[in-house]
């Protein structure tokens, strides 16, 4: 008899990984009761095209190290490079990953409040909602009020969580709000603190801190280095 399994989709870019991303999966994965989180790093994140990004090489080998040690923690290759080099979007993502599952199966979609509130400007956000249970992390100035600008009107009706959480039921699916989430951590502060070589301790995990240095991740180039 198969047990049903409770699967996260956690994506970003995750350039780097750091304590703040840890410590969002540690928290879904015990108050969701998670059995897996797939730490998803994305190659052509459709909302940063025009950013440059650390190669997905990189990102992915940071991830991988960060998630050593970590039960339930998984790197995956779900939007690794393509060949035609075109974004992924998490629409398509997570519908791969829902024909994979059994029916009994749970399947989650993490990420924090700042990309949940820009989600009305995602691909098929509407199609997203109906096919995952979301998983929101608060930060500082986020609130519940937040939320009823990109959930359509009386869909949120209110289900018994635990007091960290607060829970709603959509149409078909579950969306939760992780609160008192304060680690405040950015990864464009983690990148100019490596620039200028300063220690990352307690940003990053210490085996990222040792690959950003071993590769020389975020560093200026040297002139007359080609």
């Amino acid at each position: 008899m198969h047990s049903p399994v409770r699967i996260a989709l956690f994506g970003g870019t995750f350039d780097p990984v750091h304590i703040g991303h840890l410590g969002a999966a540690r928290a879904a994965a015990r108050l969701l009761r998670l059995d897996k989180v797939l730490f998803v790093p994305s190659a052509f994140p459709p909302h940063k095209l025009r950013h440059r990004l650390t190669s997905y090489e990189h990102r992915f080998g940071m991830v991988t190290l960060a998630c050593a040690g970590e039960g339930g923690f998984v790197p995956s290759l779900l939007e690794s490079p393509s060949s035609d080099g075109q974004p992924q979007y998490s629409v398509s993502t997570a519908g791969r990953v829902k024909r994979r599952l059994a029916p009994a199966d749970r399947l989650f979609f993490l990420l924090g409040a700042d990309a949940f509130l820009d989600l009305p400007h995602w691909k098929a956000h509407d199609r997203l909602l109906e096919m995952v249970d979301f998983i929101v992390v608060s930060r500082p100035g986020f609130s519940i009020r937040d939320i009823r600008g990109v959930i359509p009107k009386g869909l949120l009706r209110p289900l018994k969580s635990p007091k960290e959480m607060k829970s709603f039921r959509l149409r078909q699916t579950d969306l939760h709000v992780i609160e008192d989430m304060h680690v405040l951590v950015a990864a464009r502060d983690i990148r100019k603190m490596a620039a200028a070589g300063l220690s990352l301790a307690g940003l990053v995990p210490p085996l990222v801190e040792e690959y950003i240095r071993k590769e020389g991740l975020y560093r200026p180039a040297r002139p007359g280095i080609a």
